[in-house]
């Protein structure tokens, strides 16, 4: 006679089956949380890639210009003392963690700092493409002064209001662009006018004389001409409620030089920042290095990660301190 299963044979049955199921679930939820771990560590280590790599470039630029190492410079700029991407002269300038937030909150455009973290002013001549200087119009009788180019110059991506260094194997001058002449190849550097900042001298000569005339110097053919790069990094908060990585970068918006902040990547919690002067055994806050940013050989970065999503077994936040040392290429042999 056939006989059915007896309550208690269904019972361990049940009970059989529901601990498979719920070593199957753990051994899931055990491999999920692998998972996201796995990738939240490679998002964090891609975005070290990107942030290094970025800075990298900037820093080992500072201070250079597309002629020669260490050449006398002259800056034409209206009030160049008053603006950060203007302050031509240390190359590389950093502000501690208890400098940062005030001084960015007089500069609308890096406002969001975070509180506690370093940050860099970066400034180069070295950004290219370049153009090359046919001849060099500086004579202060002149309506205008000029310099005619081996190209149009917005071919170039150059354009009214842009800054500019130009420099040969003498010396190197900072100036803004107030005419970009595309049918003749010139490039006008007038001083007065309404443009921000504006030159406050045609002359380019040193040193520097903030005259409508200045000091007369004539750029010769083959000098260069190249933008001013000038950047500021900095963490700070974004519109997600998170923190992010922040480069700043000198633009011009219609013939007026400006700066624009750009977030470039996010999970980015702190960054601390310490340099190497020539003769020193070791690295240094900014509050050391005080003014003698010129010198500056290396900068040691320290950013801090962090995942936006709680991981691991802890059920937290995946976090990495990571470092890179940038040498200065234009104040190494």
């Amino acid at each position: 006679m056939a006989r059915g299963l007896s309550l208690i044979e269904l019972m361990i049955a049940l009970l059989l089956g529901l601990l498979v199921v719920g070593g199957a679930i753990g051994i899931f939820v055990s491999n999920r949380r692998a998972y996201n771990a796995t990738e939240s560590l490679s998002r964090v280590q891609e975005n070290a890639r990107v942030a290094f790599e970025m800075i990298s470039r900037d820093v080992r630029e500072a201070g250079g210009s597309p002629c020669s190492k260490n050449l006398p410079t002259g800056n034409v700029l209206k009030d160049p003392t008053t603006r950060w991407w203007s302050r031509w002269g240390d190359g590389v300038h950093g502000y501690d963690s208890a400098s940062a937030s005030a001084v960015f909150k007089e500069d609308a455009v890096s406002n969001n700092v975070v509180a506690g973290t370093d940050a860099l002013d970066v400034m180069t001549g070295s950004a290219f493409p370049g153009l090359t200087v046919v001849d060099n119009n500086p004579d202060a009788t002149s309506n205008s002064a000029n310099f005619k180019l081996n190209q149009k110059p917005s071919d170039a991506g150059f354009h009214d209001g842009d800054i500019v260094m130009v420099c040969d194997y003498r010396q190197a001058s900072l100036l803004q662009i107030t005419n970009v002449e595309d049918t003749s190849a010139t490039v006008v550097h007038n001083a007065g006018g309404s443009q921000n900042p504006g030159n406050c001298s045609k002359g380019l000569g040193l040193p520097t004389v903030c005259s409508p005339n200045g000091n007369r110097y004539e750029y010769g053919t083959n000098s260069l001409l190249v933008k001013l790069l000038a950047a500021r990094w900095y963490v700070g908060n974004n519109p997600n409620g998170g923190k992010s990585l922040y480069r700043a970068t000198l633009q011009s918006q219609t013939g007026n030089a400006t700066a624009k902040a750009e977030e470039v990547i996010d999970g980015v919690a702190g960054m601390q920042l310490e340099y190497l002067l020539p003769g020193a055994n070791d690295y240094v806050d900014a509050t050391a290095v005080a003014t003698n940013w010129p010198n500056v050989i290396a900068v040691r970065i320290t950013i801090q990660l962090e995942s936006d999503r709680k991981d691991g077994t802890d059920n937290q936040t995946l976090k990495r301190n990571l470092e890179h040392i940038v040498s200065l290429r234009n104040r190494n042999a």
